[in-house]
């Protein structure tokens, strides 16, 4: 048996069902499940690890449901640095589809490491461009051997130019082999046990991407299998039309007449929707991943997060591509979903006699749309592991995994604002965590990645994007 005890905290954020944040307090952990969390006095004084937090804050390990690792190997792109949606997927897709083993390794690598450096502990990621001899395997091997906790997606491409999609021809699949592939990754990997650090998601890319058979039978296959689902959906105004054309309706009810509305889906970016779709998403317990950078970076639009929080939808923070954010930084995106989710408010037209009223002042009618400090951080752990349907991470209390992150509370970039620690987090510049553990074993110690020299993984992953580039 394996112990861990991380001791002396400052301040323990445990997000627990009374939202608890604990002074001077530690967590134990045997076999990288949590017995214990509390005051130091009430836990044991020995572990074969032991973390002395001393000078810092935790919090609970971030989930990220929402991602492209690949596409860290196409950050800052030339040609697609000033584009929206459409013109931006058009120049990358064919650098996409010349990933190679190699590369696929060494992107999912960097971007899982800079996730974990944020206080990312789990991850979801939708890769669903297979070619030039990559797969999921290399992406699941890749975050075992850095010790992530990993949601991965068999996803898919099938509907070309030629049959009407956005994607060329030769960044597509044959749906046949998909079906093969998407059976087989089921049946390898996906691991639906308690603290399981593998689970497998079916995602077809988008509804521009793919045939209304590929959604049908991907659907099908994954409730024979109890796997979630994960698409693009209501990102652009594009998409809308897109879908009008080509459906009749508008993507949120077309998605309904395929079986893509129920409590384990999810969908990526859910910007454009209206009132009576938001109603939809609760009633079916259908879940949002939040992208606030990469909506802000393509120009998108501003996803209604407050609104889907009233009406009881599942909302969690996805960092996205790292080409359409150009970071895998959780800690950036829970600051950037708050502050956007205050600009929405703003831009919103006021209503009734309190119209004349300065938005700055306070606004009873308005204050449930305000999102504060501890609502995003709430999104970022609890939110994500419910999109995720996990009831084993999220917070720190026993019977939960021992996932979490501190970061060093006597900085520059915290001063003056101790005060309220739990608030700097969100509030103050983006810190990097000092200590990050997934399953009770440290990936990040002293701010530095320790499972694996990370030197030539850069190395790497810097040839391999320059060759993508040259293609």
């Amino acid at each position: 048996m394996s112990t861990l005890l991380a001791k002396n905290a400052d301040v323990l954020v445990t997000m627990d069902g009374i939202r608890r944040e604990l002074k001077g307090a530690g967590i134990y952990a045997e076999n990288g499940m949590i017995k214990q969390v509390g005051p130091m006095s009430e836990l044991p004084a020995r572990a074969d690890t032991v973390i002395d937090l001393s000078g810092q804050i935790v919090l609970p390990g971030f989930v990220n449901t929402h991602h492209h690792l690949n596409q860290t190997l196409t950050r800052n792109f030339p040609g697609a640095q000033d584009n929206n949606l459409f013109a931006w997927l058009r120049t990358l897709y064919r650098a996409w589809a010349r990933t190679d083993a190699e590369s696929s390794r060494a992107s999912t690598l960097i971007g899982l490491a800079e996730l974990a450096l944020s206080g990312c502990t789990t991850v979801f990621d939708h890769s669903y461009v297979f070619k030039n001899g990559n797969t999921v395997d290399i992406q699941i091997d890749a975050a075992r051997d850095l010790g992530m906790r990993f949601h991965a997606s068999r996803g898919s491409m099938s509907r070309g130019e030629s049959k009407g999609g956005l994607p060329p021809d030769d960044c597509v699949e044959d749906e046949d082999f998909i079906m093969q592939d998407s059976e087989r990754v089921i049946s390898k990997y996906h691991d639906a046990s308690m603290g399981s650090m593998t689970q497998i998601v079916l995602a077809p890319c988008s509804p521009f991407s793919v045939t209304e058979t590929l959604l049908k039978d991907s659907a099908a296959l994954a409730r024979k299998h109890k796997v979630k689902l994960h698409t693009h959906l209501c990102e652009t105004l594009d998409e809308e039309r897109y879908t009008l054309e080509h459906f009749q309706m508008r993507p949120v009810d077309w998605m309904e007449t395929l079986g893509w509305l129920g409590d384990d889906v999810w969908f990526a970016h859910a910007i454009h929707v209206d009132d009576d779709e938001i109603a939809k998403f609760a009633h079916f317990g259908c879940g949002a991943a939040h992208c606030p950078c990469s909506n802000m970076r393509l120009g998108s639009g501003i996803a209604p997060i407050k609104k889907y929080m009233a009406a009881g939808v599942k909302v969690g923070l996805g960092v996205d591509g790292s080409a359409s954010n150009d970071s895998s930084n959780m800690l950036a995106e829970a600051r950037q979903a708050m502050l956007l989710a205050r600009l929405r408010l703003g831009l919103l037209p006021p209503e009734g006699p309190q119209k004349y009223m300065h938005l700055s002042q306070s606004h009873p009618v308005r204050a449930k749309e305000w999102m504060t400090a501890r609502e995003v951080l709430e999104i970022a752990t609890l939110g994500g592991a419910s999109v995720l349907g996990r009831s084993d991470i999220g917070s720190l209390e026993p019977g939960k995994c021992a996932d979490f992150f501190s970061l060093d509370l006597n900085t520059i970039g915290f001063a003056g604002a101790l005060h309220d620690p739990v608030a700097a987090v969100v509030f103050c510049a983006t810190q990097t965590a000092r200590h990050t553990v997934v399953n009770g074993k440290q990936i990040v110690k002293d701010g530095q990645i320790v499972t694996m020299d990370m030197q030539p993984v850069i190395a790497t992953h810097n040839r391999c994007a320059a060759r993508l580039l040259e293609g």
